[in-house]
């Protein structure tokens, strides 16, 4: 985890000079969540072939992922009858209504962004926890730890659930594949609904 947390902050020193007013969200988003990756990577890497299982990645069969799934689509609709927008989920809805900008954020808040945040919470702050603390404490805390990471407390909201589902599933079948899946089931939906709603 010290390896990751440092690694992270070198890299984002590194590019925040970069970063300009006005500049393209989905740049941003590629940037942070590209940050993230590399840093997981560094942090494993002198794990050799033990870094996979470590991080969870190994079958789980069928049943959990398409569980998860279902379940995650379930929660995402329940949670958007609350009526809460947060900004910058609206923001990025909106952008991705744009003509030839459909397929670039599926791309990054529909595939990089979930693999990453679950390869970081469920993956390395899961697994650090559970060795530690039981499998309990590490889905419990590593969905707190997630849903707080979004910062804005709409959204904080708003993801909670899910990050306690995925949590769960993560305990309960040692493997983050579903987790995984479910998490980018769950964004790919967001980004197709908020194209559909522009169409209308």
């Amino acid at each position: 985890m010290l390896v990751f947390l440092a690694v992270a902050a070198l890299l984002a020193a590194f590019c925040v000079p970069f970063v300009k007013p006005g500049q393209n969200l989905f740049a941003v988003l590629a940037g942070f969540f590209g940050i993230g990756l590399l840093a997981v990577v560094a942090a494993v890497a002198p794990m050799g072939r033990a870094a996979l299982p470590a991080l969870g990645l190994r079958p789980a069969g069928w049943r959990p992922i398409v569980f998860g799934a279902l379940g995650t689509l379930a929660l995402s609709v329940a949670v958007s009858q609350l009526g809460i927008e947060p900004k910058g989920m609206k923001q990025a809805m909106e952008i991705s209504r744009e003509p030839g900008l459909f397929l670039i954020s599926l791309l990054i808040m529909g595939l990089l962004a979930p693999v990453v945040e679950e390869l970081m919470f469920r993956g390395m702050l899961f697994g650090w926890l559970a060795g530690r603390w039981g499998g309990g404490v590490a889905a419990g805390v590593s969905s707190l730890v997630f849903a707080a990471a979004h910062l804005e407390p709409a959204h904080v909201v708003l993801v909670l659930p899910l990050g306690l589902l995925f949590g769960w599933l993560r305990w309960r079948t040692g493997s983050l594949l579903p987790s995984m899946v479910s998490h980018i089931v769950n964004n790919s939906f967001a980004v197709l609904a908020a194209l559909l709603v522009g169409v209308d």
